[in-house]
């Protein structure tokens, strides 16, 4: 009677170990995306004073830059000096991966007959985004 208490209580072990590692994987895609994360396009004027500070100083360079406060991470790419205005930023994806966070904009230049400033134009984007210590991997 001993070897079968054995046996049942082994295989109650090897069937919950297994139930539980297939239970607890994460779903990803091909390119190792977990989930999209959810994120708000917002202004300069939006921002964090630390954060406009920031920018003021590295608006005139391409730059790429994270900053978080005690509830929100925000995460900024500048594509630096554009000889006239009229451009634009897409967020073409925000996603989590197991061990980062990534990012991929595009910059967008003047549809072909837009009239647009002549002057010097700086265009970065500010995204708003949850909290989240993951490094930022920008694309």
């Amino acid at each position: 009677m001993r070897i079968w208490n054995r046996i049942w209580m082994l295989t109650v072990l090897c069937l919950t170990t297994a139930f539980l590692t297939t239970a607890c994987t994460v779903d990803k895609t091909e390119d190792g995306k977990v989930r999209d994360l959810e994120f708000t396009v917002i202004g300069e004027g939006d921002a964090p004073q630390e954060l406009k500070d920031i920018l003021a100083e590295k608006r005139t360079q391409p730059f790429k830059l994270t900053y978080s406060d005690d509830q929100n991470l925000y995460i900024v790419v500048g594509y630096g000096p554009q000889v006239t205005g009229g451009y634009s930023i897409t967020v073409e994806e925000l996603y989590l991966t197991e061990n980062s966070i990534v990012i991929d904009t595009e910059l967008l230049g003047p549809a072909k007959g837009e009239t647009v400033a002549p002057e010097t134009s700086y265009p970065f984007v500010i995204v708003k985004t949850e909290y989240l210590e993951d490094p930022v991997i920008f694309q």
